[in-house]
């Protein structure tokens, strides 16, 4: 089942005295977060609009309808803000992070169920899907080299096994 909201980013500060804030964004470009006109915030998911969004050294400024000074803002000080996947626009075999825990890993050579992923590592130069299965542990980099398709509907991920992995 495919989560409906999604984490997106923190509210970390405030940005100037009218009731902006600063968003670390969880996405892989701070842009992302800027096409959305509606973010909900926190575990209960209620909905804040978005009157104007920029991107300000990989952070996010955000002026929300609603805050319009230092203490209205402060109030939403280390908010998760997240999305409804219903709004988020994906180019064309882009996927969310959040679909893929716990995915069948299966080897695209002989079919052999690997594990499951449980975790993702978002490092510097690709992502490192951590995947465990019986008694090992894998680290399979996310990139076309290893992985070879990646299916959220039929719950599995095929990889290239290569001699060391």
């Amino acid at each position: 089942m495919l989560q409906q909201y999604l984490e997106v980013g923190k509210v970390t500060n405030i940005h100037g005295l009218m009731g902006e804030v600063k968003v670390q964004p969880w996405a892989d470009s701070p842009e992302f977060l800027c096409q959305f006109k509606t973010l909900y915030v926190d575990e209960t998911h209620w909905p804040i609009r978005v009157e104007r969004a920029r991107v300000h050294k990989n952070m996010v400024i955000m002026k929300f309808e609603g805050p319009t000074d230092v203490p209205s803002a402060m109030s939403l000080r280390g908010a998760i803000l997240y999305i409804d996947r219903a709004d988020a626009k994906l180019p064309e075999g882009a996927f969310f992070l959040a679909d893929i825990y716990g995915l069948e890993v299966r080897d695209t050579a002989t079919g052999e169920v690997l594990g499951k992923i449980e975790d993702v590592l978002t490092l510097p130069a690709n992502n490192v899907y951590v995947v465990r299965g019986g008694q090992r542990e894998l680290m399979i980099p996310a990139v076309s080299q290893f992985v070879t398709e990646t299916n959220i509907e039929g719950g599995f991920v095929r990889v290239n096994m290569i001699e060391g992995l």
